[in-house]
């Protein structure tokens, strides 16, 4: 009796588990933990059923397994049995199950995720999001590059998902988001008690070529180069030095940008308050060259105030020349204050005019008449440039090269280099030019040697030439030409072969023509001459008498 009525309670049990369902294979099921060995953990899943698991699954990157007997955990069900009898189980696949959905609830809510870096893969970092692993691209990581990311490694943090895809496997999160919502914020609240005007400290992060950005807790402003100091400023590093904390004044703020302009100058005193009083016109001061242009130099009169020479005002005598080739960088020079302009905050200075006008000084040293010497600096169609003293040049036209070749042919005689004497003709300060003559060096030798022949003259020349049309004749070194025609009122003496070289002869002065440099001369014209006298002396044309007569008559009377 008793036998059956075991029989029957264990058919009802066997009936009753027939009845229970079985879990389905890719599910995941709650387990217990009975037993832990040859690191595994053993995991009771009910149903009559266990499986294994290794105990590394139970651990978050970089840290040890957290798991003990009687634990009760859920597991991923992969196959119900296996060729040893038991459930073929994983933990890992469980919590990425579990980690999948509540990162979509996360992702489609823009919520933050709490994960870890635990690697390192091409463009970028994996990251352990509580069982699911996601990537972390390496623009992703910080606002600014990360050069060492192992200070990151294995520390949970918050992390934003950017995108994700169940059924491909992939999930993709920034931690920069994070960082730059916080700083947002911080840069708000930061931003939100500043106020233009305001005198704050900061700290030099980082130096650029166009200034300096400096951290006032929390918010970057920008220092610009032209805001360091009142003098110019070539590059910031001049006066800053990153890490240097430094007093600034909040210039601007963006409230939708969230830029902030900052000057240091601003805090000093404004120079350009005092340079019409320290600087007069007309007055002359010692300053340095700062810099150098196409169109002239800067100088620097004081710490914040400079000023221009223009190339036009640098030099009397150096003209069309690059201003870096009178002057160079950090050259100390006296300077003129020739123009304030106080609005545009513009000084204009002169470096010429501390030196005397060298066309003043040669006029005083050289007046009209003086003899200079110099070398030919350049020849031109229209004369030569001649170097003088205080490095000017003068010129000597064509006209005045030579009393007796005409200029084209005279300025052949000259090259460049030779070195000439010249007479000072004028000096024209007003215009700089300085004009010279060669052919007056030695005084004019036609004007002295017929400074008393008059046109009418009866001049005693010596006979120098016998050709067919004439003679040529000197008087006084200066030479004449007496034209067949001229050389007798008688026709059959007008032959040159009955002069000989040497003899002297008494001709009348017909022209002095000075542009020419020479005299017309004629023994007709004497003839003629005299014979007029002798009539109007002794006798006239009307008397009868012959030129024999009158001439006789004289004579006889002279005897």
């Amino acid at each position: 009796m008793a036998q059956n009525a075991s029989m029957e309670e264990f058919e009802a049990l066997l009936n009753e588990s027939f009845e229970m369902d079985t879990p389905d294979e890719g599910s995941v099921v709650k387990g217990k933990v009975i037993a832990i060995e040859a690191g595994q953990a053993i995991i009771d899943v009910g149903y009559k059923m266990e499986g294994r698991v290794e105990l590394k699954e139970f651990a978050n990157p970089g840290e040890a397994p957290d798991i003990h007997v009687g634990d009760e955990v859920e597991v991923f069900l992969r196959q119900v049995e296996n060729a040893r009898g038991e459930a073929v189980i994983s933990r890992e696949m469980a919590r990425r199950e579990e980690a999948w959905d509540r990162l979509e609830k996360a992702y489609a809510n823009e919520e933050r995720v709490e994960g870890a870096i635990f690697g390192r893969v091409k463009g970028g970092f994996t990251v352990d999001l509580g069982g699911a692993v996601a990537f972390l691209p390496g623009s992703q990581v910080d606002v600014r590059p990360v050069r060492d990311a192992g200070p990151l490694m294995g520390l949970k943090q918050p992390f934003q998902v950017l995108k994700m895809d169940r059924r491909r496997g992939n999930i993709v999160v920034s931690r920069r988001a994070i960082l730059e919502e916080s700083r947002a914020e911080q840069r708000a609240e930061v931003i939100a008690n500043l106020t233009e005007g305001q005198a704050v400290d900061g700290v030099v992060k980082n130096i650029t070529e166009y200034g300096a950005f400096v951290d006032l807790g929390g918010v970057d402003g920008l220092l610009h180069v032209t805001d360091m100091a009142w003098r110019r400023v070539n590059h910031p590093s001049e006066i800053l030095s990153i890490g240097e904390t430094v007093k600034v004044q909040v210039i601007k703020i963006n409230k939708e940008t969230h830029r902030i302009s900052l000057g240091m100058k601003q805090l000093q005193e404004d120079p350009w308050d005092l340079v019409g009083a320290k600087f007069p016109l007309g007055s002359v001061h010692k300053g340095r060259v700062t810099n150098i242009t196409d169109y002239g130099a800067f100088v620097e009169l004081e710490p914040g105030v400079e000023g221009l020479v223009h190339v036009s005002e640098m030099s009397w005598t150096k003209k069309n020349v690059h201003p870096g080739k009178i002057v160079s960088t950090s050259q100390e020079v006296d300077v003129m204050v020739l123009e304030i302009d106080g609005a545009k905050r513009r000084v204009s200075l002169g470096l010429k005019q501390t030196m005397r006008n060298p066309w003043e000084v040669f006029a005083e040293t050289h007046p009209e008449g003086t003899e200079v010497e110099g070398e030919v600096k350049n020849i031109t169609e229209f004369g030569l440039f001649i170097g003088l003293d205080g490095d000017i040049d003068g010129m000597v036209h064509l006209s005045d090269l030579s009393w007796d070749e005409r200029g084209e042919d005279a300025i052949q005689n000259y090259r460049k280099g030779d070195v000439v004497k010249a007479v000072v003709s004028e000096v024209d300060v007003e215009k700089e030019r300085i004009s010279l003559s060669i052919k007056a060096v030695g005084g004019d030798k036609f004007a002295e040697a017929v400074g008393g022949v008059r046109r009418g003259s009866v001049i005693t020349v010596n006979v120098t030439a016998i050709e067919d049309g004439g003679i040529e004749v000197e008087y006084e070194g200066m030479k004449s030409f007496i034209r067949r025609s001229d050389l007798s009122r008688d026709r059959a003496e007008q032959r040159p072969e009955r002069f000989s070289v040497g003899d002297k002869v008494d001709v009348r002065v017909t022209n002095v023509d000075n542009k020419t440099r020479r005299l017309g001369l004629s023994i007709k014209a004497r003839e003629i001459a005299e014979e007029k006298e002798a009539v109007e002396q002794y006798g006239s044309s009307d008397s009868g008498a012959s030129l024999g007569d009158i001439l006789g008559a004289a004579l006889k009377g002279d005897d």
